[in-house]
């Protein structure tokens, strides 16, 4: 999910990466080009041009189409979500996955964070994970 970070030169438009972003966190929701293009008020072929970096009206709709994907405009931008030093900015698929989590019932929520918590262990007792954190 790496671009290579370049402004557009003259104009002064966002950097790379931007169309790549909105692309992800439009498939992590599970929504078209079109739903996407409806929720913001434009065209399909917008939302093409925006995801291809071809920036078109990107700057003008980005408070839009941050809160039709259900992530910050800084997000969009940056891809930081405001954590803390050091750590990586959540994913698409992390924000997804937080997303289900909430629409969850109590009881399952409870049993997805015990799912979790083992998968987390077993990650790290296999050298794959980090093993911070593995208890909140």
């Amino acid at each position: 999910m790496t671009h290579p970070i370049g402004l557009l030169a003259s104009s002064g438009d966002v950097a790379a990466g931007v169309g790549e972003r909105i692309r992800d966190s439009r498939r992590a929701r599970g929504m078209t080009q079109a739903d996407l293009a409806d929720a913001v008020g434009v065209s399909r072929s917008a939302v093409a041009q925006w995801e291809t970096d071809r920036a078109g009206q990107v700057r003008g709709n980005l408070v839009r189409i941050a809160g039709a994907l259900g992530v910050s405009v800084q997000f969009l931008l940056d891809g930081n979500v405001g954590r803390r030093d050091g750590e990586a900015p959540e994913t698409a698929t992390e924000m997804a996955m937080l997303r289900l989590y909430r629409a969850c019932a109590e009881a399952d929520r409870a049993f997805l964070l015990r799912t979790a918590r083992r998968l987390a262990r077993a990650a790290v007792e296999e050298g794959g994970g980090a093993a911070e954190n593995l208890d909140t």
